[in-house]
């Protein structure tokens, strides 16, 4: 029992730590800092004019549409990238599987392409 405590003291150590720099940086902000509230800074806006309209208005279901058309093909490239450094040592297994990743992702895009989804008028 004692071998294990002494392995796991230096994480407790660093656990301790960690808490008590986030509670001093949780509370002494607010022993120091000024507190002289006003109503501008108590207002819910300080962009300079009221707010208009409602903050939970529906988007075009084309933004969605882009974010996910980037983040599949943003994977792509991080994918590539570990790919192509270490092609030499997985071989032929390793290019084929590859093309048949970007073959799928082709037929996609593809596919992405002929629907329009990339068009935005």
């Amino acid at each position: 029992m004692n071998q294990a405590l002494e392995q796991y003291f230096p994480i407790l150590v660093f656990l301790g730590i960690a808490v008590v720099l986030a509670l001093v940086m949780l509370v002494l902000p607010m022993l120091v800092g000024r507190q002289k509230p006003d109503t501008a800074k108590n207002s819910p806006y300080e962009c300079g004019f009221e707010a208009f309209g409602d903050a939970r208005g529906k988007f075009d279901v084309r933004f969605y549409l882009v974010a996910i058309l980037f983040i599949i093909f943003d994977l792509e490239v991080a994918f590539l990238f570990p790919w192509a450094v270490s092609l030499r040592e997985i071989g032929e297994f390793g290019f084929w599987s590859m093309m048949g990743f970007l073959s799928v992702l082709t037929i996609g895009f593809i596919y992405e392409w002929k629907k329009g989804a990339l068009e935005w008028e």
